[in-house]
This record gives C-alpha cells, structure tokens and sequence, in this order.
C-alpha cells in the first residue's frame, strides 16, 4: 500500500488530494475520456468500417449468426461485438455514437471493476487514482471509442483476472466457488467476443502465478494444488461452454467449418506464426510502444521499477507483474505486433501506479513524456511538408497535401497551449508529481479528441464519408476496385462489390488505383464525380 496517508499534509495539499482521489472527478473523466466527442468524427478504416458494416448488414439481412462484410462472411472475430452493436444501432438509430458506445460503456464497466477490485485489495483513495490513470491512458482512450471489439475484451480479461486473485484469496473451498464461476462466465464472453486469448493469459498467468507460490511447505502445496482444482472445475467448465458454445454450433450449421478454419488457424494461430495484413514488427516493438501508449504517465510506469526488489515479496504486486509480463512476452515473439495487444496486460500496470504513486519522486522522468508528444506535435507541420515533398505515390502525396490543410492556425495554438500548460504543470510546486500528471492527462485528452483526432479523420475519412454519400444520393450500381475501406458501403448503406466496374456503375477507389483500372480495361471513359484527398468517385461509360 502506498506511503503517502503518512505525509503531513497542508489544508490546501489536503483539499487537492480530496479532489485527486473523488469518485466524482473519475466520473467526470470517464464522461470526458470516453464520451466526448464519441460521433462527432467519422469512422475509420480499416477496423472500424469492416466491424461497423458486418453489424449493417446483419441488421439488413436479419442473419444475426454468420458476420458478414460486403456479402462475403467476415470470420475475423466472434460475433458477441456485432450483437452489442446491433442492439444499439436499433436503440439509437444508425450512426457513429450509436456504433461505438458498446465500446465506451464497456471501458466504463472496465473502470468500474477495477476500482472495485482496487478499493477491496487496498483503499478507496488509490482505487480512483487507478481508475483515472487507466481512463487518460491514450491506448485506453482510443480503444473506448472505437467501434471495435477491444474494449470489450479487455472488460472481460480484466474481470477474470480480478477473480482469480479473489479466488487466490479464500482458502476456504465452498466460499472459493462462487470466484471460480464467475471467472469460467467472463471466460466465456470473452471467448465470444475473440476467441481463445480470453481463455489462454488467464491458464498461464494463473499458473505461474500459483506456481510462484510454492515452498518446501505442505500449505503451499496445497494453495498450488487449488490452481488444478480451479482449472479442472466441471461446473466452471460447464458454465463456459453454456455461454460460448451454443453461438459456435450455430455458426457451423449456418456457414460450415469456414469460421473455424479461418478464424483458429488463420486469425489465432496465424497471428502468431507471421504478420498479418502487414502488422509486423522488430524483436523490440514492444519496449518502443509501451512508452507510446501509456502516455502521459510513462515516467510514473518507469518509477516502478524502484520497486522491484520489494514487488515479488508481495503477493498482488507479484500477481500484477506476472499478468503485465506474460502478455508482453507472449506478444513480443508473435509475428502479428498491434499496439492495442499490450493492453491485455496493462489493466495491472494502472492498479500499480496507483499503489506506488509516492515512488515519483523525478520531475524530468514524470513530465519529459508528455513535453516531447506536444514537442512532436508542434513538429507535425514540418514533417508534412517534408512528407509532400519526398512521397513518390500519388495516393500519398494528394494525402499530404490535403492533411497539411488541416494544420491551421487553431491547431498550433492549441498545441503550444499545450504545450505552455504542461511546463507550467510540471513547475507546479506544493502538489504531489502525480497529481500533475493527472491534469496533464485531462489536458492531453482534450487536445487529441477536441484537436488531433478531428483534422486525422477530416483528412483520412471524412472523404470516404462525403463520396459514400454521393454515391447513395445518385442510388446507381457502385463499386470498389483494389480499394479497401469498408466505411464506404457502411455511409453508403448498401453492400458494395470489390471488382472492375460495368458501363453505367459507379466506382470508388484511391486514386493511385486510377492507372490500374485503366490498364484492366482501356475501353472504360471515366468521369470525375468526386475527388477529395486520396479517394475519388467515378462513373464509367463503355463506347458502343
């Protein structure tokens, strides 16, 4: 437990760290990380398109067992994501805060039970400062409003984690029950929202974290035997399989065993052997993206390590670590690296900042991580222009140049606002480092979602957006060609084919798509209706 209620304290330090550690401000900062702003920017592709436009037409087709993307079936991911998704969309009607608020509730709930756990295994005080490091944590912010189903795996990893401690906790086999249960149900949702990676960091963290248990004692042998007794649970099993498996069935009737060979070997197994849709990465991308999405509280992450003669001794600390290592690990020797897979094994990073808070004590390692993102962000223009300058594609340079129009006046006000204000943060004197850094994460999150985020969308999907609009007003035949994003048939609201278009058809493509299509068919007269960034909407005419 953190050190800190030991420190006399002013009336004034008092009352900021009343507020610091108020439920009420974790409410606000949940309302502002993970609601504002939540439609107010187009989707994205490629992610939020193809889960966004299977929820659209199993809504259109009333097939709510086989997901499918532009007609074809989409055997990505489990369907659990679709169903909240589709259940919004009818609740709220069809558009963008419908189609990501499964995700940001499911962060909330995220929140929720972490602070519950946190409150119960320490105080209150430090379950709120957990819950609002996790809540401005950038990758979290991201993930919660996203049309994706990785907020809602991650609720559900981070429930069964918290069980099995729980379960670790009480000796007593008939009180232990009810924590098995429950871990073996989030288990199950987990493995309906994606798969297997519910069911394996929870085996092998569980285990070594048992394992670690183990003395020349016969009570230590029997805590570790508990870890059989919980693995090999019958009821817990059969829970499980009562909520996953009735979905899997279903599909294999429906659709056959596609589902199963692309989505185990392909989309698991896959994953791991080699980098899928280009997501390779270095032996060490991991060490050079945990920095990145932890921001801003990469220097407060970098003051545990101050810890780490003490953590093993304690056993929720050495829990914490194992769960943090072990999906580090894992993914570090995966050949598909995503940045959003470390987040599987952040949830414990939030609980032990928050525990060993009083550990940073270092002004330049708390405030060097968000001065250099406003820094790099000041920077932006530059590297466009120099962008524009060296880009050989043409699909390339049309982005830049439309992207550097959005680097306006505003936007270099607001970041060396930013900028200025996190200096000032970090000279603030008679407050703890920590509590800073908390203000700088509510500064860093209106200027990535009030700033940032909109001029990325405007430049990247906004142009999608507009030709997908015109393409459904003109209500021709339409289709994509060598062109992946998905958003366009979402907007457009219809399944749009990806091949070479027929006389009279419309077409949406990137424009350095343009040459090939001509190349495929010379015969093809093509005329403009729509260019805007790097996309372009034509109709096509064939001589007689």
């Amino acid at each position: 437990m953190t050190t800190e209620t030991s420190i006399p304290l002013g009336g004034r330090q008092k009352t900021l760290r009343s507020i610091m550690t108020s439920p009420l401000l974790l409410v606000l900062v949940i309302a502002l990380s993970f609601f504002w702003q939540l439609g107010a920017v187009p989707l994205y592709d490629l992610d939020e398109g193809a889960f966004t436009e299977a929820t659209r037409e199993m809504l259109a087709s009333g097939n709510f067992i086989t997901p499918h993307r532009d007609g074809e079936p989409r055997y990505d991911k489990p369907v659990l994501i679709y169903w909240a998704q589709a259940a919004s969309v009818e609740w709220l009607g069809f558009n963008e805060f419908a189609l990501r608020l499964p995700s940001a509730m499911a962060a909330t709930l995220w929140v929720m039970a972490l602070w519950f756990f946190v409150r119960a295994r320490i105080d209150a005080e430090t379950a709120t400062v957990a819950g609002l490091v996790m809540a401005l944590c950038l990758q979290v912010s991201i993930i919660a409003k996203a049309a994706v189903a990785d907020a809602l795996l991650n609720l559900f990893i981070a429930l069964t984690f918290f069980e099995i401690y729980r379960y670790y906790l009480q000796p007593d086999v008939a009180r232990g029950r009810k924590y098995i249960w429950r871990a073996y149900l989030w288990m199950g949702l987990g493995f309906l929202t994606k798969g297997p990676v519910a069911v394996f960091f929870p085996v092998v963290v569980s285990f070594l974290f048992f394992l670690s248990e183990l003395r020349l004692t016969v009570s230590s042998w029997r805590t570790f035997g508990r870890w059989f007794r919980a693995v090999f649970a019958g009821d817990g099993w059969l829970i499980f399989l009562a909520v996953a498996v009735p979905w899997y069935v279903a599909i294999y009737l429906d659709d056959g065993a596609g589902f199963f060979r692309s989505f185990f070997l392909d989309h698991n197994v896959g994953r791991f052997d080699g980098a899928m849709h280009g997501h390779g990465g270095f032996p060490g991308y991991y060490f050079a993206i945990l920095p990145l999405i932890l921001l801003p509280f990469t220097g407060w992450f970098l003051s545990l390590f101050k810890r780490y003669k003490s953590a093993w001794q304690d056993p929720l600390d050495r829990f914490l670590w194992i769960w943090f290592l072990v999906v580090f690990v894992v993914f570090s020797f995966s050949g598909t690296k995503l940045p959003h897979y470390l987040l599987y094994g952040a949830t414990p990073l939030f609980i032990l900042m928050a525990k060993h808070r009083d550990a940073l004590l270092s002004r330049w390692l708390a405030f060097l991580p968000p001065l250099l993102f406003f820094a790099v962000l000041a920077l932006l223009p530059m590297v466009l222009d120099v962008a524009v300058a060296v880009a050989d594609k043409p699909h390339e340079v049309a982005l830049f140049e439309y992207g550097r129009s959005f680097i306006d006046r505003p936007y270099v006000l607001a970041v060396m606002a930013g900028l200025v204000l996190t200096i000032l943060l970090m000279r603030w004197s008679g407050t703890a480092f920590w509590q800073a850094l908390i203000f700088v994460g509510i500064l860093q999150t209106i200027f990535v979602f009030g700033v940032l985020v909109p001029r990325v969308f405007d430049t990247l999907q906004t142009p999608v957006k507009e030709a997908a609009l015109k393409a459904k007003a003109m209500d021709l035949p339409t289709v994509v060609y060598r062109t992946s994003m998905p958003s366009f048939s979402v907007y457009r609201d219809a399944i749009t084919p990806n091949r070479i278009p027929k006389d009279g058809e419309l077409v949406f493509l990137r424009v350095d798509k343009l040459q090939k299509l001509v190349m495929d068919d010379p015969q093809l007269e093509l005329e403009l209706l729509y260019q805007r960034g790097a996309v372009a909407l034509l109709r096509v005419r064939r001589p007689q």
